[in-house]
Parts: structure tokens; C-alpha cells; sequence
């Protein structure tokens, strides 16, 4: 029986979400997930896969910025990303150690998905991969990432509602000490009479205990049974998604406001939490680069009107984060073994905002 979501509590979270509350919400992404859990095998890790849109056949650029508020963590593909606007293909999220089996996974997807592309010119793939440490729960030196896992979870993409907590790469994740993982929220926002769609994805691992403010609430300290250790180590990936038309500079500036996001649930980004986000628009899609006119058209939003979507970026990480909370359950360490990852107690965090 699946738990019920930040919402279903009562948390009175602003602003106004989309269908699904979900970064599917946005016209065209998928959410796709491997999840591998094996108690024998000390296993329990995965994939997370997010198809912006559409582009069988022949690649589309998907139009992106990228942040790293703290550097101790990897997403590939952002070097280019910073200097051309935009990246093709699907972005992925893994444990640690999954990066190099993920990326070949997912080069091998774009080739076969793009095959015309790759076949009939000198293309190269440079796909965006990020990661989160899962150490203490899954036997991370194992190395059970494989490409075909990568493969599976994009081949599972689907639009809809997206399974949340221990999913794809969240498998094996931890927040503020509490099972963490997969959270997703989004917002609807109208600037000049339009509407447009922010949606977010977190792969939650950062915090300590006594950080953890909920809305205001100081929930970590209301609830300080069962804390793992006195440091942060871990990290978290947020991808936004938009179908709102934006360059690539207000792409980074979106980027930027998950920090606000993640910020507002008490953390203030550790040393050694790696803090990467990206922003990507489903709007004005083209052809590559490479294969258009000398003069290229694209519509933008005026940066001066954005301040709706910065909101509604900064709204929709932080209830990602909550999301990936209440959807946890209890997990045993591998390492150590012998300790309990708890669950957030959603009785008690619903009698705290009930009262």
C-alpha cells in the first residue's frame, strides 16, 4: 500500500501544483526507473531516467542551464551544457560509483534512439548523468549498476503519476536521516495570460537531523530518535523542467533557485553534500544546431517577468524533498550493519501540522 504524500497530511504547502504534482506534469517528460533491491546481495540501488521529450529518430535539442551549489558530486555533460545552452537525449540519476555504467548505458540507448543521427554523420553522444552516494545502504564497491539497467529505466519512462522514496536511483538514499530518495512536486504560474508548467525531481541524500525544518516547523529537532551520525555525507540532484520558453542564461538563473528550494528544509549545502541542479525547457524544439539556418528564431521570456517561475522552482523543491520523505520506509545499513534508517513518521508529522 503506497503512503500518502506530503499533501495527503495536510501540509500546507503554496503555490498551486499540476495534475500529477509531478515533473510529468510538464508537456512531454517521462519518468522511467530500475530499482534493484537484493537483502543477499547487500543491494539496494538503481537508475532514474527523465525523457524531456519526444525525439525518436533524430535528436532535438532539449534547451538547459546548470548550478553546482556545492561541487562534491558529479553530473555530467554541464561543461557543455554551460557553454552551448542546451543537451540531447534523456538525463539519468545513479548511486556513486554508477556513473561510468550509466553513461555507457545511456550512450548505447542514444545511439539505437538516434540511429540515423549516429549512422550517417560524425554525431557524438555526451549524456547527462548525475549521482548521489548510497554507501551506507547498498554495497556501493559492488558495483551493481550495469548499462542495461540504465536501458531499463529508460525504456520504462512513462508520463503520469511517479513513484516516489526507494525508486530507480533513490533506492538507496537517505534525508536529514530519514529515508530519503525520489521526490517530485510541480507548480502552474501565468506570466503575460499564458500559463506554463515548472516541475521538479530531487534524488534526496543531504541533511543532518537537527536541520530539518518542514514549512517552517523545526521537525528534526521535534524528532531526534534513531540519528545515523553527527556529519553530513551525502548529496542531492534536482532537475527542473518547464515548458515555459527561456534562453539558456535564465535556464541557469532557474537552476539556481533550487538552492532556495533545498534551503527552505534547513540545509545549508555541507561540505561534503554535492549539490547540482539543472533547468531544462521542453519549448522551441528544433533541430540541431549543426543542421539549422545561419540565423536561428527562438521565442524567450522576458527575463524581466520570470520572478513566477523562480517561485514556483523554489516552491516545488522543497515539497520535492518532503515527497521523497514521507514516502520512505524502514531500511537496514550494510555499512555499518546493524543500524535502522527510519522511515519519517507521518502520524507524527501530520499531529504537528494539526495542531
Amino acid at each position: 500500500m503506497s503512503r500518502p504524500r506530503a499533501r495527503d497530511l495536510g501540509l500546507p504547502f503554496p503555490g498551486t501544483p499540476g495534475r500529477w504534482n509531478a515533473i510529468t506534469d510538464v508537456p512531454g517528460v517521462r519518468v522511467g526507473f530500475c530499482t534493484l533491491t537484493d537483502p543477499a546481495r547487500k543491494m539496494r540501488t538503481g537508475v532514474t531516467a527523465i525523457l524531456p521529450r519526444e525525439d525518436a529518430g533524430r535528436p532535438v535539442p532539449v534547451w538547459a542551464g546548470h548550478y553546482a551549489l556545492n561541487g562534491n558530486g558529479e553530473m555530467t555533460g554541464t561543461h557543455w551544457i554551460d557553454d552551448a545552452g542546451y543537451f540531447i537525449g534523456p538525463v539519468c540519476i545513479t548511486n556513486t560509483h554508477g556513473i561510468g555504467a550509466v553513461h555507457h548505458g545511456v550512450t548505447r540507448w542514444m545511439i539505437e534512439t538516434y540511429e540515423s543521427h549516429f549512422r550517417d554523420g560524425h554525431a557524438w553522444a555526451m549524456p547527462v548523468v548525475a549521482e548521489t552516494y548510497d554507501g551506507l545502504l547498498n554495497d556501493i564497491n559492488a558495483l551493481h549498476v550495469t548499462p542495461d539497467h540504465a536501458i531499463a529505466a529508460l525504456r520504462a519512462a512513462k508520463s503520469g503519476p511517479v513513484e516516489e522514496g526507494s525508486s530507480g536511483g533513490g533506492n538507496g538514499m537517505i534525508c536529514y536521516e530519514f529515508k530519503g530518495g525520489t521526490g517530485t512536486a510541480s507548480r502552474v504560474v501565468e506570466i503575460g495570460g499564458t500559463g506554463w508548467t515548472m516541475g521538479a525531481l530531487v534524488q534526496a541524500n543531504h541533511g543532518q537531523r537537527p536541520w530539518l525544518r518542514i514549512l517552517g516547523r523545526p521537525v528534526g529537532e521535534l524528532m531526534p530518535e534513531d540519528r545515523l551520525r553527527d556529519k553530513e555525507a551525502g548529496s542531492i540532484i534536482v532537475v527542473l523542467a518547464t515548458d515555459a520558453p527561456l534562453s539558456g542564461l535564465s535556464l541557469r538563473q532557474i537552476a539556481k533557485r533550487a538552492a532556495l528550494g533545498i534551503g527552505r528544509g534547513g540545509t545549508p549545502g555541507g561540505n561534503s553534500s554535492g549539490d547540482i541542479f539543472l533547468a531544462l525547457s521542453v519549448a522551441n524544439p528544433g533541430p540541431m544546431p549543426q543542421e539549422g539556418p545561419v540565423v536561428q528564431v527562438r521565442e524567450a521570456l522576458n527575463p524581466e517577468h520570470l520572478d513566477p517561475l523562480y517561485l514556483a522552482a523554489v516552491e516545488a523543491v522543497e515539497e520535492a524533498v518532503v515527497n521523497a520523505m514521507v514516502a520512505g520506509e524502514d531500511v537496514p545499513t550494510v555499512k555499518p550493519e546493524g543500524k535502522i534508517v527510519r522511515a519519517l513518521d507521518t502520524e507524527r508529522l501530520r499531529r504537528i501540522f494539526a495542531g
